[in-house]
């Protein structure tokens, strides 16, 4: 890769990496170590095709492209020995209002991945159903009907005890 191609990625890469964790750490629901592998998955991919950027047309949506796609193929690939973790690191839960972070991330993580990373695009990264439906290369409809299922699980999860996070 040509110096100033690597420049311009390196200034891409420092520039989006803040938004790609915080993007997986929503989809991990919380597991902040799983969230860094996905982001430098997702920057070595993004490394790869950078010569081609002319091809990518929009690099910070091929990238949430990307990541949400290592995100998936990880949820199908993770080991049988794995177990999440009931813990949400303490830097993690210190910044904002910790208990409603930790009742969301809990809530997130019950849901399955596929409808996960639906929430995550549509509501996180305010995608349209279009460009959510792209990334995850499902139907319109299938992203609809995610989002509604998805929606009503985490209400059915929450139930009421959100406004009193909320309150606060």
């Amino acid at each position: 890769m040509r110096r100033s191609q690597e420049s311009g990625f390196r200034e891409f890469a420092a520039a989006r990496m803040g938004h790609l964790f915080r993007s997986a750490c929503l989809l991990t629901s919380g597991d902040t170590y799983l969230a860094e592998d996905l982001v430098q998955e997702t920057l070595g991919r993004m490394y790869v095709v950078w010569g081609r950027s002319s091809k990518l047309g929009n690099p910070a949506a091929y990238a949430q492209t990307v990541l949400v796609r290592v995100f998936l193929a990880h949820q199908r690939r993770r080991s049988s020995g794995e177990r999440p973790s009931d813990e949400i690191p303490a830097e993690t839960a210190a910044q904002g209002d910790a208990s409603l972070r930790i009742t969301l991330l809990d809530a997130l993580r019950k849901l399955p991945a596929k409808d996960r990373a639906v929430v995550v695009l549509r509501y996180w990264e305010d995608r349209s159903v279009t460009e959510t439906a792209d990334v995850l290369n499902v139907s319109s409809a299938a992203v609809r009907t995610r989002s509604t299922r998805a929606l009503a699980r985490l209400r059915m999860q929450l139930g009421d005890s959100i406004g009193e996070f909320a309150a606060h």
